[in-house]
């Protein structure tokens, strides 16, 4: 591996510097024992390997939302001192039109991109066309509002050069509506340099117009306007981020911040404690307690409104049985889970909505009952078993999560085959609704209760080709028509109270019914180096915010 001393990354382009790998010894990228890292970088140790694309019109995996949620603005944000706030970013003002069906942004003066080139409404028009017209897993956040590649350029389109309108098809909440535009499909990009790397195509299944928008060369590649601008990002190895001199607001602390992918904790503990990196934000309960225990090491934690759960896909025929899916309920061993391996991590929590959200419960009526699982599968004619298998992203606690299901399932003579991945590997399978039974994690995309309960809820097309691919539709679960009409009306009423009533009626039936096995909610902890000022963890995976963070 070269070791690069005294070039900066600015030098390099992002094919140059990840092929070369050039910068891995003095950033503490390199597996070896090294120095302090550098003063102007701050380095984290981060399971990566979710990470698909960082094309904001693509990307929807954790980590690349919290990427994403640094390098690029969007017209409105959540106010990262009070995220219950929606504030503009790019926007400097809007109204919603008597009827609730028009929003009017405009935007702040003199605004640019990373290259350079200016900001403009055409290219947030241009933002929300491609995002619609791609039809990439998160586009339903916008076709939601009835925007359609056939009028979304006229829903959604600049009336002036510093004017954005944007028209949806019902007077919902405007606090909705706003909290949407906070997701980060809603990233600005730079038309001009999209376009330029765009590749004209035959119309197919994955690109349905005779462009790919840029999305092929937006894959790794870099087009935005916030406090960061991603250099180079290389699959289960690094993102690497410089401060945007062009960002309108408050300039980065720092130069650089890296993002190392380091999939163990025990890596990450000893990598933190030796100076190599920074930041360290998976370690587990044991390592967690160790590095509090050091000198010059803190832990900083926060609540997540990010759900683990296992989910049972309905084309199996077994799991479709609704005793089943109840009888997996109580396979679970949810006391030894939270005792051990989510110890100071998460807490138990069985229904959709994450606490702090509008309507959420805390009902966690299941417990590990093998009888009554047996029971179940005797009534379901299954009472000799069968054989099912898991996919599982190679990560804790997700793994011993899956381990302990193992073991629980098999005492109601379930036998359980355990297929690890990394997280593109089970997520890409996942999507194409090829598992049987899935272990992952659902973080909301926007802060209000819909953001869950659409996807949890609502599956319009269950066909393989259906384009609204919530986790319903990925888990093949035709959601009853009451249950759909619920989260749907939620969206259109107005009282909070009456909203949040029907939101916990929601929840107590998916809970009742549903293929959806809820585990536990995250408490996110990351240990720092005491060198590292600023650092915090946000309540959601995209306001991790590292623009404030300095190093003494």
């Amino acid at each position: 591996m070269l070791h690069l001393r005294s070039h900066t990354l600015r030098m390099l382009s992002a094919t140059a510097a990840l092929s070369l790998l050039s910068f891995a010894a003095p950033y503490g990228l390199s597996g070896e024992a090294m120095a302090a890292t550098p003063a102007d970088t701050l380095v984290e140790g981060f399971a990566i390997d979710d990470i698909i694309s960082i094309d904001p019109g693509e990307a929807f995996e954790l980590s690349a939302a919290e990427v994403t949620a640094n390098s690029y603005s969007k017209l409105v944000t959540l106010d990262p001192s009070d995220t219950s706030k929606v504030i503009g970013d790019l926007a400097d003002s809007w109204t919603v039109s008597d009827d609730g069906m028009t929003y009017t942004f405009k935007l702040k003066p003199n605004l640019k991109f990373a290259s350079g080139n200016p900001i403009t409404a055409e290219d947030v028009a241009f933002s929300f066309e491609r995002a619609v017209k791609l039809d990439k897993s998160p586009a339903f956040l916008l076709t939601q509002f009835g925007l359609s590649a056939d009028n979304v350029t006229e829903k959604a389109k600049a009336s002036g050069a510093d004017t954005f309108t944007f028209v949806v098809d019902k007077a919902y909440a405007p606090s909705f509506v706003l909290n949407v535009l906070t997701a980060t499909v809603t990233a600005v990009v730079d038309k001009k340099v999209v376009m330029e790397h765009a590749k004209s195509v035959t119309p197919t299944a994955e690109y349905k117009f005779d462009t790919d928008f840029g999305n092929e060369w937006m894959k790794t590649g870099y087009a935005g306007s916030g406090p960061f601008k991603v250099v180079a990002w290389r699959a289960n190895e690094a993102v690497v981020m410089e401060a945007n001199p062009n960002y309108y607001g408050e300039k980065p602390k720092l130069k650089r911040v890296i993002y190392r992918h380091m999939k163990e904790s025990s890596g990450q503990r000893l990598a933190l404690e030796n100076g190599d990196i920074d930041v360290a934000r998976n370690l587990e309960p044991n390592d967690m307690d160790a590095v509090s225990k050091k000198e010059g090491i803190s832990l900083t934690s926060a609540p997540k409104g990010t759900v683990y759960y296992f989910s049972l896909n309905q084309k199996n025929k077994n799991l479709a049985k609704p005793e089943v899916v109840e009888a997996m309920k109580y396979l679970v061993d949810y006391d030894a889970i939270g005792a051990t391996l989510i110890k100071g991590i998460g807490e138990i929590h069985q229904t959709f909505l994450p606490k702090g959200q509008l309507g959420a419960l805390s009902d966690n009526p299941y417990k590990l009952d093998v009888a009554k699982a047996k029971e179940l599968l005797a009534k379901a004619g299954l009472a000799d078993g069968f054989t099912v298998t898991m996919d599982v992203r190679n990560t804790q606690p997700v793994t011993g999560i899956a381990e302990s299901v193992q073991q629980t399932l098999a005492q109601a003579n379930i036998k359980l085959e355990i297929i690890p991945g990394d997280g593109k590997q089970t997520l890409t399978k996942y999507r194409a609704r090829t598992h049987d039974i899935y272990i992952g994690q659902w973080g909301s995309d926007y802060f209000d209760p819909n953001s869950n309960a659409e996807t949890f809820t609502v599956n319009p097309d269950n066909a393989d080709t259906g384009t609204t691919k919530t986790l319903a539709w990925r888990n093949a679960w035709d959601v009853p028509k009451e249950l759909s009409d619920a989260s749907k009306g939620a969206l259109l009423e107005k009282d909070a109270a009456k909203r949040a009533a029907t939101y916990e009626d929601l929840q107590r039936k998916v809970l009742a019914t549903s293929p959806f096995v809820i585990v536990f909610q995250q408490t996110e902890v990351a240990g720092y180096s005491s060198k590292v000022k600023g650092y915090k963890l946000g309540p959601s995976f995209d306001t991790n915010f590292v623009a404030p963070v300095s190093k003494e």
